[in-house]
């Protein structure tokens, strides 16, 4: 039978190298070497090596796409196994980060601002408080501080809140170039106010609280007949005078080569809608209150407000 048939008992390719049928090499069977050699399962167990010292760690290897074996970076690790393992610290932050002459900087600056705040909060509570012994002897200290920019009242939060909503409008008597005589339509002033606010991230202290702080000013000092009452009524008068002018000077009410020669607030007040749900009935309709002409002084009509 044939050798090579894929139906015969013989293994194949034993003719080739190594095989029985190859002329240069012996069958393995009756190879000497071969038969001398012991077999692996005959040889006795090997001693176990503690003798040996430890070898150091080999470089890692790694096969390349090329079937080569590519060795790591042996100095390196030759390098990281022979240095002694160092015990690691966590960095310092915050303020242990700093020196001691900085520490020292920052804890008096901490202690500095937390004095202020405490100082702050204290001076405001005593404004929003009852009069008491502090307010009597100090109240001029606690105004100072608290007044213009941290004002603070119960409005908000008083058992019946502000319900209404108050427009301060004014208008003037202006004198032309030619003599004549002409009074203008009413400014409301607070819508002016209140667009420059709209859609204003910062707006200043002036454009939110200068014209409601001065008619609340000239309310509380008067009477019903708008009358002042003390000193502090006339003072409230000039204030207003004062803010028309600076007004009426932004809107060119003069107009060219004229000068307000007197001026009129009138207030229009009309109320918030209650909700659905209170059955709480309010008229709609708004209500005025006119002042009486107040004159312009000379100095304020050339200009010293501004």
């Amino acid at each position: 039978m044939d050798a090579y048939d894929t139906g015969s008992d013989a293994r194949q390719g034993r003719d080739r190298e190594g095989g029985q049928g190859a002329p240069d090499r012996p069958d393995r069977k009756d190879h000497p070497s071969l038969v001398d050699q012991p077999s692996l399962v005959d040889q006795p167990d090997q001693p176990d090596r503690q003798d040996l010292p430890d070898l150091p760690d080999q470089p890692e290897t790694s096969v390349g796409t090329d079937g080569g074996r590519e060795e790591a970076d042996g100095a390196d690790a030759r390098a990281v196994t022979a240095e002694p393992r160092q015990a690691t610290t966590a960095p310092r932050t915050g303020l242990s980060a700093l020196s001691p002459r900085y520490q020292v900087a920052a804890v008096v600056a901490l202690a500095v601002v937390a004095v202020a705040v405490c100082a702050h909060i204290g001076l405001v509570f005593l404004h929003v408080a009852p009069s008491n012994t502090l307010t009597k002897q100090h109240g001029e200290v606690v105004d100072e501080w608290v007044f213009p920019e941290f004002e603070q009242n119960w409005k908000l939060f008083a058992p019946n809140p502000l319900q209404q909503n108050v427009s301060v409008q004014l208008r003037a008597e202006v004198s032309t170039a030619d003599g004549a005589i002409r009074t203008t339509g009413w400014y409301d002033l607070s819508a002016e106010d209140g667009r420059s606010i709209d859609g204003n991230p910062l707006p200043s202290h002036t454009q939110q609280n200068e014209l409601r702080r001065a008619w609340d000013f000239f309310v509380a000092t008067h009477d019903s007949d708008d009358r002042a009452v003390g000193l502090r009524g006339t003072l409230s008068e000039t204030y207003l005078r004062r803010i028309a002018v600076l007004r009426l000077d932004r809107n060119d009410a003069a107009g060219p080569d004229g000068a307000v020669e007197r001026v009129q607030y009138r207030s229009r007040t009309t109320n918030v809608e209650p909700p659905s749900w209170s059955g709480e009935k309010v008229s709609d309709r708004p209500t005025y209150r006119e002042l009486p002409w107040w004159p312009v002084a000379a100095r304020e009509k050339e200009g010293d407000a501004a």
